[in-house]
């Protein structure tokens, strides 16, 4: 059931059910598995593209430029191999999953009523992988596919909106868990019939030679990445300080900053908006920019 977004592993999971429940608003994501080359994160579709699109090139009788001949000499088989079998597992989980789970009581064609054996389940989910791994379809890993683009790719979605007996309880819960994604630190709930399991976003740590006290005009902390892990320091200005402070906070840390945004070098976006609810309510006073 997405009522949110559901993106690249998380899209994975809600195409292995017997069924996907959206709203209106609810979006999957593109498969496209990002990989790490150097120090940027990239899609391994589009690697692998555009080395076998060179490829394809130089079989048919077009030299390479020295450009690209000097790009593809810095690739190591074992790079390329380890980049194509990234892409290829999550198409093979899809072309797994769906005959085995979405598909398993189809048994005709919707509109020439067909009968559907394995073979042609089979096709159908491969078809279905093949889009969703196309990042030059979509153009971006953070794409939002909603119910009409899923339906045009050959997926059937049950939508929420048409159910009168769950939409507003799906809509009340959904809002419920975006007040409390706010105004805490946890990014991640999860529910089973008998417990449930939660995840702070971020770890705050305060730096120990500079502990900060209430008066304090400016705290510093440690911001984790939740996708890799990576720490990153920030400091916040609750008042003015001097700008030889200020200079000196800056070449150890980054400003928290005005949107609550910052960016990862995985490529990940970590939200700081409960971070700063949680710091000026403690504190009693006002992040300022």
């Amino acid at each position: 059931m997405i009522a949110g977004e559901a993106k690249s592993a998380g899209t994975l999971m809600a195409l292995s059910a017997d069924e996907i429940y959206m709203t209106d608003s609810g979006s999957l994501g593109p498969i496209d598995a990002q990989v790490r080359i150097g120090r940027t994160v990239v899609s391994a579709f589009d690697y692998v593209k555009w080395i076998n699109d060179k490829r394809k090139e130089v079989e048919g009788g077009t030299p390479l430029n020295a450009v690209d001949a000097a790009m593809l000499a810095q690739i190591s088989p074992g790079e390329y191999m380890g980049v194509f079998h990234a892409q290829e597992f999550a198409k093979d989980k899809l072309k797994e999953w769906l005959p085995k789970y979405k598909f398993k009581h189809w048994k005709e064609t919707e509109t020439r009523k067909m009968p559907v054996d394995d073979n042609y389940k089979s096709k159908r989910a491969e078809e279905i992988a093949d889009r969703m791994i196309n990042h030059a379809e979509w153009r971006s890993h953070g794409k939002s596919l909603k119910i009409s683009d899923l339906e045009e790719i050959g997926l059937r979605i049950k939508r929420i909106d048409d159910i009168d007996s769950i939409n507003d309880i799906v809509y009340r819960i959904k809002t419920v868990l975006k007040l409390l994604f706010g105004s805490s630190t946890l990014y991640k709930i999860f529910f089973t019939a008998d417990e449930y399991l939660v995840q702070n976003a971020l770890s705050q740590t305060p730096i120990t030679e500079n502990r900060p006290s209430i008066q304090a005009p400016v705290i510093e902390l440690n911001m984790s990445c939740p996708k890799c892990g990576k720490q990153q320091p920030l400091y916040a200005k609750l008042g003015k300080i001097p700008p030889d402070l200020e200079n000196q906070l800056a070449s150890r840390s980054k400003k928290f900053p005005a949107d609550n945004k910052i960016q990862c070098e995985c490529g990940f976006t970590v939200d700081l908006t409960a971070i700063r609810n949680q710091i000026e309510s403690q504190l009693g006073r006002k992040i300022i920019d």
